[in-house]
């Protein structure tokens, strides 16, 4: 049976959903707001934190804003996915982890007010600095896939783009006499 485009948009964009919102469900209901547990010793935690910022916590307390720009961002999204090679399988993966991601952190803004983030790398210098990359989630990380796929997409379709004006082109004829 031939599935359409949209069909395995939608059907990866649920599938990420769904188990994005079960791990979070389950960090919300093992782990109390602010706790961490450290899973390798100076490299990595498991940690339940709220985030009602964007990417590294940028424009914090402006969840509202956000959830709208989200909501704005899967609908405008989704009638623009032919802009995103929709009609193959890898354009239509990413388009479904981004939009699947978009959806799990959205519902996290109206049901939380913050994004539940609960993944985090860290490693220790050797003066007792913890340099650590900011908590993130599934659905932060499908969305980051959903984006690399996109910019792979995008090179792949337009291998000459980064070559200079003409760089291939043919000499110039000489003008018939």
């Amino acid at each position: 049976m031939k599935r359409s485009p949209e069909r395995r948009i939608v059907s990866i964009a649920a599938a990420l959903f769904a188990l994005d919102q079960l791990t979070k469900w389950i960090v919300v209901h093992r782990l109390p707001l602010g706790r961490e547990v450290e899973v390798i010793p100076g490299f990595f935690r498991w940690v339940h934190w709220g985030n009602t910022g964007a990417a590294w916590s940028l424009f914090h307390d402006n969840n509202h804003l956000l959830a709208a720009v989200s909501a704005l961002a899967l609908v405008v999204l989704f009638i623009a996915r032919h802009y995103f090679e929709a009609h193959t399988r890898p354009g239509q993966v990413a388009l479904g982890l981004i939009l699947g991601g978009i959806a799990g952190n959205l519902l996290d803004r109206i049901v939380h007010r913050h994004v539940v983030d609960f993944i985090y790398f860290h490693l220790h210098r050797r003066d007792g600095v913890e340099l650590g990359f900011p908590a993130f989630n599934i659905a932060d990380t499908a969305i980051c896939t959903g984006v690399g796929i996109v910019f792979l997409l995008s090179w792949r379709s337009h291998p000459d783009s980064h070559q200079p004006p003409n760089a291939t082109a043919p000499p110039p004829s000489h003008p018939a006499p």
